[in-house]
């Protein structure tokens, strides 16, 4: 007689739910990492552009190229405040898949127990039927007047 645990579907949803929770996790990791990255090349690229315009200040350049140069590294503040929301939100983001994860390994973890479980109490049965059947053998084999 094979063990046949009659929740085996709920022990396979759940083991389902914790995948696709790593899913969702890996997803919004690589999210998070690209957000970052981006900050970070926008970040160099300011750097670079604040260089440019220290060194048109410096070469005497015309105050239109000044300008043209402020404003560009105007359009990168805004664009580092933008992506700086982001990753914050892509962070909120990893942290609240994380939690939910854990949840699902927990409940995943709750019902491998009870499976387990269930599986000792099935080997207990089995070996004490068979354990009562060698009993049985051996007690009739010895009955007093018998011959076998």
């Amino acid at each position: 007689m094979r063990f046949k645990f009659a929740l085996q579907k709920i022990v396979d949803l759940k083991k389902s739910e914790k995948t696709q929770a790593e899913w969702v996790l890996a997803q919004s990791l690589g999210k998070l990492r690209a957000a970052e990255h981006s900050l970070n090349e926008l970040l160099m690229a300011k750097q670079t552009a604040q260089a440019a315009l220290m060194q048109s200040a410096q070469a005497k350049a015309t105050v239109s190229e000044i300008r043209e140069k402020q404003h560009f590294i105007e359009h990168l503040d805004k664009k580092i405040a933008e992506k700086s929301a982001d990753v914050y939100r892509d962070r909120a983001a990893v942290e609240q898949n994380k939690s939910a994860l854990a949840v699902k390994m927990v409940d995943e973890k709750v019902w491998l127990g009870a499976k387990d479980r269930a599986y000792a109490r099935y080997l207990a049965k089995f070996f004490k039927a068979e354990q009562d059947q060698l009993d049985e053998m051996a007690a009739v084999r010895h009955q007093p007047g018998k011959n076998l």
